[in-house]
C-alpha cells in the first residue's frame, strides 16, 4: 500500500530539480576511503595480478581513478570471467568479496579462463555508503547507451572490446534494511511519487535474466552459497522483492531492459548476487565469503558447461 513518508529533501508529489539534487548531495558525508580500502588493496594485489585503469569520474573536487584487476597471464584466445562490485557503493560485501576473490583465487584459472574484476564501480557512492552517484542517478539502472551515470559509461567503454568474449559475469550486490528506511523513500521523493513499502528478504538470493534464465547455473550458485550462509525464503506470495521465485533463492528480471550491470555483456551466464548483511543470522565474514563462493561456483559451472575444465 502507498504510504506518505516525509523525506527531508524535495516537495511531496514533485520530482526533484537541480536544487533538490544539490541539497541531497550536501547531506552525503564521506564515511570511508576509496583510496585506503580499494586502491591500496589493488596496489598490493599487483604482486600477482595486473591493474587496468579505465578512466576517472569527478564531482567537483572529488576525483576518483577507476581501476580493474585482471589475470597477469591474459590470453586473448580464452573466454573471460567478469566480476563487478560496488555498482551500488553502499553494498560493502560486493567490494570486499571481489577483492578477496582475486586475492585468494586469482591465480587458479590460468590457461582456462581470463579474469577481469572491477571491484568498486562507484567510488563516490562507496565513500558515502550511498546507492546513487553524486547526481542522484542509480548506476545499476544506467547500463544503456548513452549511460546516464558516468560510472556505468566508463565500465561500458572498458568492456566494449570484450563484450562477446565474456562467458560468465557475476555482479555482486546486497539487499539491506536501509533499502526500505532510506533508499526507496529517497527514490520515491526524487521521482515525485508515493512511497510504497516493500519487504526485505532474510538471506541470500540471485537475480537472473528473464530472457536467458540459465536455471541450472543459478541453482549451482545457490547450492554453493548455501554452504556458507542461509538462502532467502519466498514471502507468503511466493516472491522475493516482488518477483516470482522460480527456484529456491532465484528470481528473474529483464536485465537489459532495466539497464542492469548484469546485462552489460553478451555473457551466456550472468547473475546478480544479493547478500543480506543485516540478518541476525549472518556475519560480515559470512557475507564476504558468500560473495566469493558465488563467484567460484559461477565460474566453475561455466567452465564445466563450456567444456573448459
Amino acid at each position: 500500500m502507498s504510504q506518505q513518508r516525509a523525506y527531508p529533501v524535495g516537495t511531496p508529489e514533485r520530482a526533484w530539480d537541480s536544487a533538490d539534487v544539490a541539497a541531497w548531495r550536501a547531506r552525503q558525508l564521506r564515511r570511508r576511503s576509496y583510496a585506503d580500502d580499494v586502491l591500496a588493496e589493488v596496489t598490493r594485489l599487483q604482486a600477482h595480478l595486473d591493474a587496468v585503469g579505465y578512466g576517472r569520474v569527478a564531482y567537483g573536487d572529488d576525483v576518483y581513478a577507476l581501476v580493474a584487476l585482471r589475470s597477469r597471464d591474459w590470453d586473448d584466445a580464452l573466454p573471460c570471467a567478469l566480476v563487478t562490485g560496488g555498482v551500488h557503493g553502499y553494498e560493502t560485501s560486493g567490494v570486499r568479496g571481489a577483492l578477496r576473490f582475486m586475492d585468494l583465487h586469482g591465480g587458479e584459472y590460468a590457461g582456462r579462463i581470463n579474469l577481469l574484476v572491477a571491484p568498486c564501480v562507484s567510488p563516490w557512492a562507496y565513500e558515502r555508503v550511498q546507492r546513487w552517484n553524486a547526481e542522484a542517478v542509480d548506476p545499476n539502472r544506467s547500463f544503456r547507451d548513452p549511460a546516464p551515470a558516468l560510472e556505468s559509461g566508463a565500465l561500458m567503454r572498458l568492456l566494449g572490446p570484450l563484450r562477446s568474449q565474456v562467458l560468465v559475469h557475476i555482479d555482486l550486490h546486497e539487499t539491506t534494511d536501509s533499502d526500505e528506511s532510506e533508499f526507496r523513500p529517497a527514490l520515491a521523493a526524487r521521482d515525485g511519487v508515493a512511497f510504497v513499502a516493500g519487504h526485505i528478504p532474510d538471506g541470500f538470493y540471485v537475480v537472473g535474466d528473464s530472457l536467458n534464465p540459465q536455471s541450472a547455473f543459478h541453482d549451482a550458485v545457490i547450492a554453493a552459497v548455501a554452504r556458507v550462509t542461509h538462502i532467502a525464503p519466498a514471502d507468503t506470495d511466493g516472491r522475493i522483492i516482488g518477483a516470482d521465485v522460480v527456484s529456491p533463492g532465484v528470481i528473474l528480471y529483464p536485465v537489459r531492459t532495466l539497464g542492469l550491470c548484469a546485462g552489460v555483456t553478451d555473457a551466456r551466464y550472468a547473475t546478480t548476487t544479493e547478500v543480506y548483511p543485516d540478518s541476525p543470522r549472518a556475519t560480515p565474514e559470512q557475507c564476504d565469503a558468500a560473495q566469493v563462493a558465488a563467484i567460484r561456483a559461477a565460474i566453475a559451472f561455466a567452465l564445466d558447461d563450456d567444456g573448459l575444465t
